[in-house]
């Protein structure tokens, strides 16, 4: 597990490293205030499993969707009637509409599971209205599904890879409706930094200037800066291209430790230090069995059986040595110090909050 964390840390440092080394451009810094894209989100219902969908009894809204989507095909379901479909699953789809998109533009769209289906693998997506936030629909889904993996059960037995209940049709939906997107208002424009940092917007600044003339570009505050551009749309277009490749050196970004609880995955930037402290790390084990004692009474004896447990807990603890840490003034000092300590990557979660709170870890921690 050291090993490969080890390979994981280094690579990313190198990665790292290049891409600070490199000169940045403006938009790889900055986005224009207003261009964004918009999410939607729709629900329907996907057909064709492989007896793999919803368990209607658990499930009644798709049984309602059904009947809803037959009745309007003119197929009148008798009334009472509760259909065991197991070939039918309710999903909810959820996609990103991109700044500037045109109607019949196809998008991607993710298609996952809301109820109690067990694969979405060979299902299609029969036909759902993507809407907005303000109720409208941009966009309209409907498709063969992706699922990256397989699963089997037989006899109680069971075997999954990947997760089955989320699958992604690439370009599934058609965009209906287009979203006004102002590039600026009146004579400026707005761009605003991905962080905040003083440093990256003054540097902004100055290229902006020193590119095409004073007084064209200032700054708003430690995120924005207002730039003058021309009114007509067609020269603000070459302008906007002009102005989002100059070539810029961002400010320093600061080192950072990204740690993911679900997985144990944890990635360091080039910038992470170790001040000099000591390490000692242990696993604590509890094992509890319980094992079921039947007790049979005597022969006339008027008794009942009884089934009783008798459970035993026992306690393990690894025996664990006290490691000094040195200074560690790089990425590569760094991994090679938390790989002496011989932990998991699971057991590096604790020892990195636990190296920040002594005050040893010379980086701000994020958890997601």
């Amino acid at each position: 597990m050291s090993i490969r964390l080890s390979a994981l840390l280094f690579f990313t440092g190198l990665a790292l490293a290049g891409a600070a080394a490199a000169a940045d451009r403006i938009k790889d810094v900055m986005s224009v205030q207003g261009v964004r894209g918009n999410q939607l989100v729709g629900y329907g219902v996907v057909v064709g499993l492989d007896g793999t969908g919803d368990q209607t009894t658990q499930t009644p809204f798709t049984i309602q969707t059904i009947n809803s989507m037959l009745s309007s095909l003119g197929i009148q379901v008798p009334p009472g009637t509760n259909p065991q479909l197991k070939n039918v699953a309710a999903v909810l789809v959820t996609a990103n509409l991109p700044a500037y998109a045109k109607p019949g533009q196809p998008i991607d769209v993710t298609v996952s599971s809301m109820g109690n289906a067990r694969s979405l693998r060979g299902g299609t997506l029969l036909m759902t209205p993507l809407k907005g936030a303000d109720g409208a629909t941009y966009a309209i889904a409907q498709g063969s599904l992706l699922v990256p993996g397989a699963g089997a059960s037989s006899g109680g037995t069971s075997t999954t890879v990947n997760h089955l209940s989320a699958g992604r049709i690439p370009g599934g939906a058609t965009v209906e409706r287009a979203v006004p997107t102002p590039l600026g208002q009146g004579g400026f424009i707005h761009l605003e930094s991905m962080a905040s940092d003083f440093t990256t917007v003054a540097r902004v600044v100055q290229t902006i200037n020193r590119t095409f003339g004073e007084g064209i570009a200032s700054a708003v505050d430690g995120r924005q800066v207002r730039v003058a551009a021309p009114t007509d749309s067609t020269q603000r277009v070459l302008f906007m291209s002009q102005l989002e490749n100059l070539p810029i050196t961002s400010g320093e970004a600061a080192p950072k430790v990204v740690m993911n609880a679900r997985t144990g995955s944890v990635v360091m930037n080039q910038l992470v230090t170790l001040a000099p402290c000591a390490v000692s790390h242990g696993n604590l084990t509890v094992s509890v069995q319980t094992q079921p004692l039947v007790s049979q009474p005597g022969a006339f004896s008027g008794g009942q059986t009884a089934v009783t447990e008798q459970a035993r807990v026992e306690i393990k603890s690894d025996q664990g040595k006290v490691i000094s840490m040195p200074a560690a003034p790089s990425l590569n000092d760094v991994v090679r110090a938390l790989n002496a300590v011989g932990a998991t990557p699971q057991d590096l979660l604790g020892i990195l909050q636990a190296m920040k709170s002594a005050g040893a870890l010379r980086a701000e921690l994020e958890i997601i």
